[in-house]
């Protein structure tokens, strides 16, 4: 696998070291809103109402892959139920607190919406 540095060595203009932790953020401006969504399935004839079935080989993709990415850091993917008022930052320093501040992939949450890799 490439790394971050060298991937994108090109647009990086310097490199912080003894970081404990990178966090990368970002939007789609095209698609982050309904009408953005809309027109884009439309460009691909796809019907909103079929938007689930459109998305299930992405969904299964990111799925498979957090598997793999758990399975080789020996971290288990743990379930949200109900992630209204759930606190990743409170449930990570659990986490750490039982395995240690070891380098790697710490914990992987797993929600309806959303997969947090930490």
């Amino acid at each position: 696998m490439t790394s971050l540095l060298d991937r994108y060595a090109d647009k990086i203009q310097g490199v912080l070291s003894c970081y404990d932790r990178v966090v990368l953020q970002g939007t789609l401006p095209g698609l982050c809103y309904a009408g953005g969504m809309t027109a884009y399935l439309a460009s691909k004839q796809v019907r909103i109402f079929d938007y689930a079935k459109f998305a299930e080989p992405l969904r299964e993709q990111l799925r498979e892959n957090a598997e793999r990415l758990a399975a080789e850091a020996g971290v288990e993917i743990e379930f949200i139920k109900r992630p209204k008022g759930f606190r990743k930052e409170e449930r990570i320093c659990e986490v750490l607190a039982q395995r240690g501040n070891d380098p790697g992939l710490v914990h992987i949450l797993s929600a309806m919406e959303e997969v947090y890799l930490v």
